[in-house]
Formats: C-alpha cells, sequence, structure tokens
C-alpha cells in the first residue's frame, strides 16, 4: 500500500530549517569574504527566509485548527492563548517571531556600535534562539506525525525527523564555532565545549527516533550538510570591501571542516543497543565516557591533518582565510594554542565528562517523553 503524501507545512517547515542554515553559514561566509554589507545581502534574506516559511506554514496550522472544527489536527492540538493547533507549530511561530524581531536589533546593534566579526553578540543570539525554536518545533511537528503514523507511513517521516535533527547539530556548532577552531583541538576545553551541544541533541533524537543508528545517521546529516556548504561556496566569486585586507580573497570563504562528530555517535548507538537493560544513570555515565573517548581517539589526530599541508585542498579546505585574518595568527600560521597545565587539562576533562553524562541522561529522559507526542 503506498503511503499518503506528507503535509506541504511539513515540508514548508524542513524548507525553513535548510533555508536558515543555509542563510548562516552563508552570512559568515560573507563577512569573511566581503565584510559587513547591507541587510539585504541574498544571505540574509536566506535567513529570515526560515521566519517567513514558518510563519506562513505555523499561521495555517494555528488559525485553521482554531477556527475549522472539522480540522483533521484538532484532535492533536493543544490550547493556548486561546488558539488551538499543534504544539511543535506554537514553538516555530515563535522561533519565527524572534528571527524577524532579531533584524532590526542587529541593523541597531550594528549602528550603535559599529562593525562587529563576533557570532556571540546580543541580536545574534536572538536570532539563533529563534532559530533554534524554528528547528524544535519542526522537530516536535514532524515527530507528532511519526507517532500517529502506522508502520507504512514512518520511512519518510523518520528520514525527515533525523534530517531536521541534524540540522539542529549545524545551528548549536555554528554557535560555538569561535571555541572549536582547528587552532583549539589539542586542548581540553575544545572537548568540554562540544561537550556542552552533541551528546544532548543526539541523545534527545536516538531516543525519540526509536531507531538503532539514530546518533550515526543525526552526526552524518551534520557532516555531509557542512562538508556541502564548504566545497559549494568557493565556488562563487567574492571581493573584500572592507579593510584591513591582510589575505587576498577571489572566492568566498568556507567554513572549517567538521567535526569527526559521527565516530563518537557511532558508538554511542552501539553502546545505547548493548545497554537497554542498565539503569539509566549508569547508561549516561558509560555513554558519557564513550563519547568522549572515542571522539577525542579520532579528532586530536585529525587535527594534526588538518594543521599539515596535505589537507590545504578543496576537499579540507584548511587553505581558505577570511580576509581580516591576521597572517600573525595561530589560525594562520597552523599552530594550536599553548598546551595546557596538567592541572587545568584534567579539571576541563572532569568538565566534560560530567557534562556529557548529565545531558545525555537529560537528553535520554526527554527523548523518552517525546517517544508520547501525539500533538
Amino acid at each position: 500500500m503506498r503511503a499518503a503524501p506528507l503535509p506541504w507545512y511539513v515540508w514548508c517547515l524542513v524548507a525553513a530549517v535548510t533555508s536558515s542554515m543555509v542563510g548562516v553559514h552563508w552570512d559568515i561566509s560573507w563577512h569573511r569574504s566581503i565584510g559587513r554589507d547591507t541587510f539585504w545581502t541574498p544571505a540574509h534574506l536566506a535567513i529570515h527566509l526560515c521566519g517567513v516559511l514558518a510563519g506562513i506554514a505555523c499561521a495555517y496550522l494555528i488559525l485553521s485548527t482554531t477556527f475549522r472544527a472539522e480540522s483533521p489536527l484538532r484532535p492533536y492540538s493543544v490550547r493556548i492563548w486561546g488558539f488551538r493547533g499543534p504544539f511543535g507549530a506554537f514553538i516555530a511561530a515563535w522561533g519565527g517571531i524572534a528571527m524577524i524581531t532579531s533584524a532590526p536589533f542587529d541593523n541597531w546593534w550594528h549602528n550603535a556600535y559599529g562593525l562587529d566579526v563576533k557570532i556571540l553578540s546580543p541580536p545574534h543570539m536572538v536570532l539563533a534562539l529563534g532559530i533554534v525554536g524554528v528547528n524544535v518545533g519542526a522537530l516536535i511537528l514532524i515527530l507528532g506525525c511519526l507517532n500517529r503514523a502506522g508502520e507504512g507511513g514512518r520511512g519518510r517521516l523518520l528520514a525527515l525527523f533525523l534530517y531536521v535533527g541534524g540540522l539542529i547539530l549545524v545551528n548549536l556548532m555554528i554557535v560555538e564555532m569561535e571555541l572549536t577552531s582547528r587552532t583549539a583541538m589539542h586542548s581540553a576545553r575544545f572537548y568540554r565545549v562540544v561537550a556542552t551541544v552533541a551528546p544532548l541533541v543526539l541523545a534527545v533524537v536516538a531516543r525519540a527516533a526509536r531507531y538503532r543508528w539514530a546518533a550515526t545517521a543525526t552526526a552524518g546529516i551534520y557532516m555531509a550538510f557542512v562538508m556541502l556548504i564548504g566545497w559549494i561556496l568557493p565556488l562563487f566569486p567574492a571581493e573584500p570591501k572592507l579593510g584591513p585586507v591582510f589575505h587576498t580573497v577571489t572566492q568566498f570563504t568556507p567554513p572549517e571542516f567538521p567535526l569527526l562528530l559521527i565516530v563518537p555517535a557511532f558508538a554511542l548507538d552501539l553502546v545505547w543497543q548493548r545497554t537497554g537493560h542498565w539503569g539509566a544513570w549508569k547508561q549516561s555515565l558509560a555513554s558519557a565516557l564513550a563519547f568522549l573517548a572515542v571522539f577525542a581517539a579520532a579528532q586530536w589526530p585529525f587535527a594534526d591533518f588538518l594543521m599539515s599541508p596535505a589537507a590545504r585542498n578543496w576537499f579540507f579546505g584548511t587553505q581558505f582565510f577570511g580576509y581580516n585574518t591576521s597572517p600573525n595568527s595561530l589560525y594562520a600560521r597552523y599552530l594550536f594554542a599553548p598546551p595546557q597545565s596538567a592541572s587545568v587539562f584534567w579539571r576541563e576533562t572532569g568538565l566534560a565528562f560530567a557534562i556529557s553524562a548529565l545531558w545525555i541522561r537529560l537528553g535520554m529522559a526527554c527523548g523518552d517523553r517525546m517517544q508520547r507526542i501525539r500533538r
């Protein structure tokens, strides 16, 4: 029996999530290759198209469910402020509003304080929270459809659920981008920073999806997406409009090669398949140990490779620099940050383990609750 076509609003929200992540990577590249430009750049428009698409889809879902008594979604809706609709639609609608609000805030910020090259600025954080809202709303909306679907209709919904989960990982890794560059990859702080995001996302998606290789698929989508962006952006010409220009730039500067999160994600899937009968905290501690040990075993030597001339090609892209990257910086000279003292190293390692275990435990609990979502 052929599965019924997916509703248009599901595809609309998936397009919104994709547009935001393409736009954010494009915008960061724009800043590194051309400089701060007007609001009406294609990259900015791609970002805020996410808010527009999410607004259209969610407005339809909420208004049609509220005012049409025969709406098929009415039995699967929640009531908020007198309106009815799927829970995910309300979350995504909030995210779209936050994204649109961030646009004038960002312009005001630049006019008041001048140019900034930081990702972690207040308007950017409002935008990031809005994107997370749209992403989480889309994830929950798809999950509701997935949990209501019969066996014949689960395949495409599961694929979309894992895809959106992968893009949530892309989004959160962008927020940490300034702290996870290749110069930091031989420090325990780097692993602690990664531990604040990746284990939680992987645990939530894997537990909610009830799919054996969900963590591996989620991390694989993250890697594939960032690699494609890194290969496509340099195909287009770009020229700096601001100074000082330390590096000659003739094409868009791609993001760094993605972290090898697929390796510890695969390890987590194996651990979870073999420890399902364990207690929750025992399983979380074992998972945290596996995540950090396998990630360090993969990423640490890979960082050495990224610093070598062998990685300076179109595939790994380590020969690209933003126009304003100082030639005296560690990044431009392919050097790691100075090593930490033994006490700092082990303190950061301990924090990374504790954070990983805590987030994995929380992610498992959230994922278990999400398995019951029907609205």
